[in-house]
């Protein structure tokens, strides 16, 4: 009689065992579950750049432009810079890629000094940005391709020198314009300012605009960011500005000048410093505006790349 007791107490306590056993692993598939639903969602909201209007037009003559970008609508403005002798020849113009969360209106600032050095401008809202077509995965790859549809309409303007195309890229819009290099693209003198050059940097960045926690999301986001975009492995190893601004530097190419802030909080000037590790040789500043979008404002940046943009810019 004792002993079937004790057979019957051990197979309630097994009985117990086992549920409490379902239950905590259930519970962990929940929170698992729940667990990559939140970093999914925290993926996406990094993923998607804040819209910002475009909030002044340029005080100088201009038109609307439109093309397309892999089939979605870009939005630009055309500055054309008349000859001063009334002449019609085809000139050299200047391109003004703005970085992520920005817009054309935003990077006025470089489109406006190079306009009175005589140069025409063609700047533009990238997709997600301004007022151009949504985009539901942007990346680098995405600003590299808008750049590139962007200097593809410019060549078919007949005011337009296509030997004599320069580009000035801001932030994520220089990292575009490295990886437009990579594949080609005709671009005769490249300025970056305040560039990024890892993807961590990138997210980082962004998570800390919208005030999100560093860790671990900066590790994980930038893996699902890649995996959300289709973006191959392959293709990641390549999308990298180190190793092709050395490649442009060894093979003689497109003339550049990195420009970055030592006083830049959002992407570091340590992003430059990389790049020089293993190109010393590039011809590079450092200023010290305070902020990202600042670089300007300091008294060695317009000297510098008018300098530049004369020199790599005059007609052959």
């Amino acid at each position: 009689m004792g002993e079937n007791k004790r057979k019957t107490k051990s197979r309630k306590r097994g009985r117990i065992t086992m549920s409490a056993l379902i239950w905590v692993v259930g519970g962990a598939g929940i929170f698992t579950g729940s667990s990559a639903a939140a970093l999914y969602g925290f993926t996406v909201k990094a993923q998607r750049p804040r819209l910002v209007p475009n909030d002044n037009v340029p005080p100088v003559p201009y038109e609307e432009a439109e093309w397309h970008s892999e089939g979605k609508k870009v939005k630009g403005w055309f500055l054309v810079h008349s000859h001063p002798d009334g002449g019609s020849d085809p000139g050299p113009v200047v391109v003004i890629a703005h970085g992520w969360g920005s817009n054309r209106s935003r990077v006025l600032r470089y489109a406006l000094p190079l306009y009175e050095e005589g140069y025409s401008i063609l700047m533009y809202d990238a997709r997600s940005h301004g007022e151009s077509d949504y985009y539901r995965t942007p990346t680098g790859l995405q600003f590299r391709d808008d750049l590139m549809a962007a200097i593809e309409w410019l060549r078919q303007r007949p005011e337009t020198d296509p030997t004599r195309i320069g580009v000035v890229g801001h932030s994520l819009g220089g990292f575009g314009a490295v990886l437009a290099l990579d594949v080609g693209a005709p671009i005769a003198a490249l300025v970056t300012d305040s560039m990024p050059v890892r993807l961590s940097t990138m997210i980082g960045a962004e998570l800390k605009r919208r005030k999100l926690p560093q860790f671990p999301l900066a590790r994980i986001i930038p893996k699902i960011m890649v995996w959300r975009s289709g973006i191959s492995q392959s293709m990641l190893r390549r999308a990298n500005p180190v190793r092709i601004l050395h490649d442009n530097t060894r093979n003689r190419k497109t003339p550049v000048l990195l420009v970055h802030s030592r006083n830049d909080r959002f992407i570091p000037a340590s992003e430059l410093k990389l790049i020089l590790a293993r190109t010393p040789e590039l011809p590079h500043l450092f200023v010290d505006a305070e902020g990202h979008s600042a670089s300007d404002r300091d008294p060695a940046f317009w000297p510098a790349v008018t300098a530049f943009f004369q020199h790599s810019l005059q007609k052959k």
